[in-house]
């Protein structure tokens, strides 16, 4: 039979795991036409989170897990499950119970006969959610699908079930500084779009402030377009045509009306217009510069601690 490898990053989530793991049990029960691994990927979690994965794998020999020496981050411990999956079908999915497991059935279905490379989960409405937040997540994907060369699928989740080919090309893709929802729309493959509604999170706190979701966002957007530095140039190119519209407007107003230029005030807007604009543009390339002294310094992108099989 098929092996369905379930990879689940967690980060104090000792409060929703218990809830997860039956739901993930119950709905293998009903999948009798494959067998399951579930791939837990502990990402230095404060808590009791390692306890419950360890008891866990000593009990039930579906249960595997890799816990980080510290917390490396959600597109660290997507890619450990990745890696750590022996799956002919690898599910990804989060640990609060928002991504709802009886889906991977539907997915399964879409996948199994190679029609579709891809079953992935496409959020169209969230319990609870305020319009502020969707309006942001409407307002980010537009603006991928506007900076990127790659399409970006407005609600696309990391919740989805690959056939192992479409695997293996994202663990081909060695960079330091993952944006995964990008790097599954850039290597391709034929997707299915399974809408769903997002529940509200089972227990436990989210770990996503609106701070982290902006500096995610920019992230991502700059992991997958150069277009940010193109628009600098651009805006260069504007303000400098409109300098020299207004020194030559100034000139025939004086020239010819005698109208007298105005001083300190307009001088000083120009300066501080000029000054900001050079302080974004600059910002933006540092980040770019910063992004590849990370990937040339060749880092691992996370650090194993412990696995079901003992210490490292």
């Amino acid at each position: 039979m098929p092996l369905i490898s379930v990879v689940v990053p967690c980060y104090n989530e000792q409060e929703v795991l218990p809830a997860l793991y039956a739901e993930l049990r119950r709905v293998a029960g009903l999948m009798d036409c494959a067998e399951f691994e579930f791939c837990f990927v502990d990402d230095g979690s404060a808590d009791a989170t390692a306890e419950l994965l360890r008891a866990w794998s000593r009990e039930d020999g579906r249960v595997r897990f890799s816990s980080f020496s510290r917390n490396f981050g959600k597109e660290a411990a997507m890619l450990a499950g990745l890696r750590m999956a022996r799956g002919d079908f690898v599910a990804l999915m989060d640990a609060d119970l928002q991504h709802p497991p009886e889906m991977l059935i539907e997915m399964y279905e879409a996948v199994k006969d190679g029609e579709y490379d891809c079953a992935a989960a496409r959020r169209t409405a969230r319990e609870g959610e305020t319009k502020v937040r969707s309006g942001g997540s409407a307002l980010f994907s537009k603006l991928m699908n506007a900076l990127s060369d790659t399409e970006y699928v407005e609600g696309a989740t990391d919740y989805r079930l690959m056939r192992r080919g479409m695997v293996e090309a994202v663990l081909s893709l060695p960079e330091y500084n993952r944006f995964t929802k990008g790097i599954f729309s850039w290597v391709g493959f034929k997707t299915k779009w399974i809408p769903y509604v997002s529940r509200e999170r089972a227990a436990g706190e989210t770990k996503w402030s609106f701070s982290k979701l902006l500096r995610y966002s920019i992230d991502g957007m700059m992991a997958f377009s150069t277009k940010p530095l193109a628009l600098s140039s651009i805006l260069g190119v504007i303000s400098c045509a409109i300098a020299i519209i207004t020194l030559l407007v100034t000139v025939v107003k004086t020239l010819i009306f005698g109208n007298p230029v105005a001083g300190y005030p307009t001088i000083v807007s120009l300066i501080l217009l000029v000054g900001g604009l050079l302080m974004f543009f600059i910002g933006m390339l540092g980040q770019y510069l910063a992004k590849t002294y990370m990937e040339a310094k060749h880092r691992p992108i996370y650090i194993v601690r412990e696995t079901e099989e003992g210490l490292k």
